[in-house]
């Protein structure tokens, strides 16, 4: 299989690096995680000027039509550069909007960097089981009555219009019966609550209280969102997989850096052999990660389902274990440094721990991978 990437997506990744190595370097960052906001409108024009926000929506609603693998490298120069902005969330929200099949002018100012969006998924019962839903849809005049509550919405404060999961039919953890609708962020009965997660990036609690959104608000067909909300949460997977590399080789880079400046005993620690190993296993354990992200990104591209399943998952629990390993090692091998807030180090590990965590952390996506139809019949 041909894993070059085309010119096109070369020079997105090249526009991108450069811009955060001028404008949204490590520095730059830290004043935007300790402002008010925790976000900066003059960087999300940027990405909208890069067209990093028209990349994944359809041509026809005014986007680049890019897939997983033109968004891959994208992610990838997010985590290079731990940015904070709302990108994932709002790329994220809009694949629900693309796979519902309508809701082109909410897709059109997605691309012109004019809406940004959230996907309240979770609940507090729910961990990483997004079919555990208990927030209810009611079937109302003219629409539908929201009322339960979401946690952890990432960007969830900063989104002008939320994708929503709620259930109208079956039991709490059912697949079927579930609905998705686009609601603005801003009607009656709509709550939230933001703040600070361990990794700088903003979170809120949504609280629906009789919220009532119009007919049109149903992304999909009714009751039949769980499709629909597997396949974009693979997607975004996905496209966790590829920033979670990113900032897995920038943490590997400022490791090798330190150790080739730390000096102990007049030398570099870089020439000690025990580093040597412990880095030549960070190596290792970087590649498999980037082998497994790259193909779960091309088999979201193809759009087979029974693949995209399984590659996401076994993806997601190699990325996973991979960033533990790299993180642990790099915390260990900057020694008491590492832990500090002005090394960019620690703010590496605490995002990639964050990554693991979200949409389904490594246990999760094992089990869902040991799961999946012909696992047991391949491993007798």
């Amino acid at each position: 299989m041909n894993f070059d990437f085309k010119e096109e997506q070369l020079q997105f990744a090249d526009a991108l690096r450069r811009w955060v190595e001028r404008g949204y370097d490590f520095e730059r960052r830290r004043a935007i995680v300790r402002s008010e906001s925790g976000v900066d409108d003059g960087a999300w024009a940027t990405l909208a000027e890069l067209g990093m926000t028209a990349l994944p929506v359809p041509e026809e609603h005014g986007g680049f039509g890019g897939d997983a693998v033109d968004m891959f490298v994208v992610m990838q120069e997010l985590g290079r550069g731990l940015v904070v902005e709302p990108y994932l969330a709002t790329v994220l929200g809009a694949e629900f909007l693309r796979l519902g099949g309508a809701h082109g002018e909410l897709l059109a100012k997605v691309a012109g960097g004019e809406l940004k969006l959230a996907c309240a998924l979770g609940e507090r019962q729910s961990r990483h089981d997004l079919n555990d839903i208990a927030t209810r849809a009611a079937r109302v005049d003219g629409g539908w009555r929201l009322d339960g509550e979401k946690k952890a919405v990432l960007h969830g404060a900063a989104a002008g219009v939320l994708v929503v999961s709620a259930r109208g039919s079956g039991s709490q953890r059912d697949a079927a019966g579930i609905s998705l609708f686009a609601v603005p962020a801003d009607i009656p009965g709509v709550t939230v609550t933001g703040y600070r997660t361990l990794d700088g990036m903003c979170a809120a609690d949504v609280r629906f209280d009789g919220a009532v959104v119009p007919e049109s608000s149903l992304i999909g067909r009714e009751g039949e969102g769980g499709s629909i909300l597997e396949a974009a949460a693979d997607y975004g997977a996905g496209l966790l997989c590829a920033e979670a590399l990113g900032a897995m080789q920038a943490l590997f880079d400022t490791t090798l850096d330190y150790l080739k400046t730390r000096q102990q005993f007049g030398v570099p620690i870089a020439k000690f052999q025990a580093l040597q190993h412990r880095m030549a296993d960070m190596v290792i354990h970087l590649e498999q990660a980037r082998s497994m992200a790259l193909l779960a990104a091309v088999r979201l591209a193809k759009g087979n389902p029974d693949e995209r399943r399984r590659t996401v998952s076994a993806a997601k629990y190699r990325v996973g274990q991979a960033a533990r390993f790299i993180g642990q090692q790099a915390i260990q091998l900057h020694g008491g440094m590492g832990v500090t807030d002005e090394l960019p180090a620690s703010h590496y590990f605490k995002r990639l721990a964050m990554i693991e965590l979200t949409l389904g952390d490594s246990d999760h996506h094992l089990a869902r991978f040991a799961a999946l139809p012909g696992f047991a019949e391949a491993a007798a």
